[in-house]
């Protein structure tokens, strides 16, 4: 029995990584973007520089001398790490000077929080506990990475636009953390478990924000387009008559 739970467990860490992995990759759209455009617009750099730091820390807990059997987490973490560190760097250089200084702070400072924990937990903690600083430390900014595109979701209600909350990057966010929450359950891991489950809540509120204003968008784009059409026909049928009247008026002034 054990050994199939372990069999499961290996397969949702593989459909997690291949998730995950697409997850880190469906930026690219937005960056292509904002590259064509040179300008970052309404995007906030604040997500990619919270999930390059999530990507360091939970690759550090997934490393054999803090936890066993994580080595996908380990994996799938520091490629992600890497691909972040491209993303906000591509942002630091379209950026607008004000947000660039904010960007540039938040990067160092995320440097140094990881440069910190990391020499803490391998002098300062051993076994147990320093699986425990590790996977509090992962923890606790998975959730803060999570809940950083709450500013995109507030402008999403204050604009009632999804422009901004791309639905591939909420989708993505939806299966990876479905793939590592069943993952965590199996291993009976709740560092994983508890920041996942908080993702895939916040997933789901930003795919049902989504749909809600998506559907009002198209909505708002219909009868934009059914009110053009209705004016065009008040037009040419006001058009129409102007020719009538002015046909008739010519015809009686050569009668008299």
């Amino acid at each position: 029995m054990g050994g199939l739970v372990q069999t499961i467990k290996f397969v949702f860490g593989i459909v997690g990584n291949a998730a995950t992995l697409f997850l880190f990759l469906v930026p690219t759209f937005t960056f292509k973007r904002i590259i064509e455009n040179k300008s970052t617009e309404q995007f906030s750099g604040i997500p990619y520089v919270m999930t390059f730091l999530n990507c360091l820390l939970s690759a550090w807990y997934g490393l054999p001398f803090i936890t066993s059997n994580n080595i996908l987490i380990a994996t799938v973490n520091g490629a992600g790490a890497a691909i972040e560190l491209i993303y906000v760097l591509i942002f630091f250089l379209y950026a607008p000077n004000k947000q660039k200084g904010k960007i540039l702070a938040m990067l160092i400072l995320v440097i140094l929080a990881f440069a910190a924990a990391a020499v803490i937990s391998v002098l300062a903690f051993h076994g147990k506990n320093r699986q425990l600083f590790c996977g509090t430390a992962a923890t606790i900014f998975s959730i803060v990475m999570y809940a950083s595109p709450m500013s995109i979701i507030r402008l999403v209600i204050k604009t009632k636009s999804v422009e901004y909350m791309p639905f591939f990057l909420s989708f993505a966010v939806v299966v990876s953390c479905s793939c590592w929450f069943t993952y965590a359950m199996l291993g009976m891991d709740p560092f994983v478990g508890i920041s996942t489950g908080v993702g895939l809540a916040l997933g789901i509120v930003q795919l049902i924000l989504y749909f809600i204003y998506c559907d009002k968008k198209i909505l708002n784009k219909k009868t934009t387009a059914t009110d053009e059409s209705l004016q065009n026909m008040g037009n040419g049928y006001s058009n129409n008559v102007k020719c009538y009247n002015d046909e008739k008026q010519s015809n009686f002034h050569e009668q008299v």
